[in-house]
């Protein structure tokens, strides 16, 4: 097929969208039918988990889409998040602003829901509180190491005013050894300890450390705890984690630090200290 032959069925394809409402049915069917033509995936299946509305673009909305596919290679389940933007006529995985060079998936997040405030990742401040500041971190993330503790002193001297929620995301293709130093700090606060969150940025051990024996002694130093191979797997443990990971992904959290400022994300993250 010549390159004038394919764009001119992408246009075609492309106007059935045009001439057809934006509505979630016509979104997801028409991106599995996109994707399904891919000859390695055998079945797929396409949803939207979330509509946001562009407030700094008119017309503009963002659709955050679940794919869930099987491979045809190996039956493989692979499952991927992306986010899609639409205005009713057009449907674009990118958009971005001609003037500033803006990208639009900078200006939209999925939303924050109540049921993500938990009481056990409340490490700081009033749940009541006028500001809730939901922090995703990875304690080996060299940025990590500098603003996370930073801000939380910050904001723990105002509980009335900021809640401070903690959610525990190593990133272990960058940092191996924060997986085993997260469980860890998960074990003593099971076990009753205080400001676990903030001493656990006062460990140093090699990022790339597998040890697990080396990464505890490294932690049980500084927390002067005896936490030990086996509290790593403890059922309570395990279910924290989980759900800490489990809320990351529904969130779309990709990297460290990701802040989520009363709901919304803060890619400043900064918006802390701006209120009076």
């Amino acid at each position: 097929m010549s390159l004038m032959s394919k764009l001119l069925a992408i246009t075609v394809l492309l106007s059935s969208l045009v001439e057809a409402s934006s509505s979630n049915e016509k979104i997801e069917g028409f991106l599995k039918k996109t994707y399904g033509a891919n000859p390695n995936i055998k079945s797929i299946n396409v949803k939207i988990t979330n509509k946001v509305e562009i407030q700094e673009r008119n017309g503009w909305d963002a659709y955050f889409i679940e794919l869930d596919a099987i491979l045809k290679k190996d039956k493989r389940q692979v499952v991927q998040k992306q986010v899609w933007f639409s205005d009713g006529k057009v449907l674009s995985k990118e958009l971005y602003d001609l003037n500033s060079g803006q990208d639009m998936r900078d200006l939209v997040s999925v939303p924050f829901k109540d049921e993500y405030y938990k009481k056990e990742n409340l490490i700081y401040g009033n749940a009541n509180a006028k500001h809730k500041v939901a922090i995703f971190s990875d304690p080996l993330c060299p940025f990590c190491k500098v603003f996370v503790p930073e801000a939380i002193n910050e904001m723990r001297k105002q509980p009335n005013k900021f809640a401070i929620y903690y959610y525990h995301f190593p990133l272990p293709s960058l940092h191996p050894a924060a997986v085993e130093l997260v469980n860890a700090a998960v074990a003593l606060e099971l076990k009753g300890r205080k400001n676990v969150v903030l001493d656990l940025y006062k460990v140093e051990v090699d990022p790339k450390e597998k040890s697990v024996e080396k990464i505890l002694e490294a932690f049980n130093k500084v927390m002067n705890s005896n936490i030990r191979m086996y509290d790593l797997m403890q059922k309570d443990v395990v279910k924290h984690i989980k759900s800490d990971l489990t809320i990351a992904d529904e969130l779309m959290v990709q990297g460290t630090p990701t802040i989520f400022f009363d709901g919304k994300i803060d890619k400043t993250k900064n918006k802390y200290k701006a209120v009076k």
